[in-house]
């Protein structure tokens, strides 16, 4: 899996959360439909969401897991290399 939905996106930033809430700190990873996420590609990948909403207003089409040095396209997606 490159890439997550919008609504897999969520339910990774709401295990984040849920798992910080219980044990007081994040997950070194989570693992959203069989797909193992690092704790450094999900922070990367909120960080990167948050900032294309707050730049374009909206949330992407889909979100890909790891990091780029230009974090959106304009398609809306967010690309990895």
């Amino acid at each position: 899996m490159e890439s997550l939905t919008p609504e897999q996106y969520r339910q990774m930033v709401k295990k984040v959360i849920d798992f910080k809430r219980l044990n007081g700190k994040l997950p070194e990873s989570t693992v959203i439909d069989g797909c193992r996420i690092t704790k450094k590609d999900y922070i990367d990948m909120i960080e990167r969401v948050n900032k294309f909403y707050l730049e374009m207003g909206r949330n992407p089409g889909s979100v890909q897991i790891g990091s780029e040095d230009h974090p959106y396209h304009d398609t809306g997606k967010l690309l990895i290399h």
